[in-house]
C-alpha cells in the first residue's frame, strides 16, 4: 500500500510539468554589439557561449510555465550586465555597484496554434534598485539579470494566457 502512495504522489507531483509544456527560443545577435558582455578572467567566446547558455536556460524554465503548444520567441537586441569590469592588476575582476544596473532590450512574439497571442519590440528592462532588493541564490550566473526576466515574464506573459 505504501508504494502505490508513493506511485500517487509521483503522478501528482509530475502531473503539472506535463500539463504545462511552452517552449522558448532565443536568438541572440553578435555579442560585440551589446553595451557590457565584457567577460573577467575568461577568453571572450567561452563566456559569450556562458552567458548564451544561461539565458537560453533561463527561458526554458520560465517556458515551462506556459500551457503546451505555447511559443515564446526572444531575439536580444542588447545586453548590459549587472557590474563592470574593472582593472585588478594582472586580473580583471566585475565589480558589481548600484551604478552599473542590469539592462537587457529584445523583441518577443508569443504564440500557440491559433496565431500570435502577444508581440513586442524594443522592449527595454532595467533594475536601477537591483541591489536594493533581498538576494536569494547568490553563486547563481547571471542572478540579476534572471531576476529582471522573472519579473516580466511574471507581470507581462503570464497575464496574457
Amino acid at each position: 500500500m505504501n508504494s502505490v502512495k508513493k506511485i500517487a504522489m509521483l503522478i501528482f507531483i509530475a502531473l503539472p510539468s506535463v500539463v504545462c509544456a511552452g517552449e522558448a527560443q532565443v536568438k541572440w545577435h553578435d555579442f560585440n554589439d551589446y553595451h557590457d558582455v565584457r567577460p573577467s578572467n575568461q577568453t571572450k567566446g567561452s563566456y559569450h557561449k556562458q552567458i548564451a547558455k544561461n539565458i537560453d536556460e533561463h527561458f526554458a524554465k520560465l517556458s515551462e510555465q506556459l500551457p503546451k503548444n505555447y511559443s515564446l520567441k526572444i531575439e536580444v537586441t542588447d545586453l548590459d550586465l549587472a557590474g563592470d569590469v574593472r582593472y585588478g592588476g594582472v586580473n580583471e575582476i566585475r565589480v558589481v555597484k548600484p551604478i552599473h544596473f542590469p539592462r537587457i532590450e529584445f523583441n518577443y512574439v508569443l504564440s500557440n496554434e491559433s496565431g500570435v497571442v502577444a508581440q513586442e519590440d524594443n522592449v527595454s528592462l532595467k533594475d536601477m534598485g537591483f541591489m536594493d532588493k533581498i538576494k536569494m541564490g547568490r553563486d547563481e550566473a547571471f542572478y540579476y539579470e534572471k531576476r529582471l526576466l522573472t519579473e516580466w515574464f511574471g507581470e507581462q506573459i503570464l497575464p496574457r494566457i
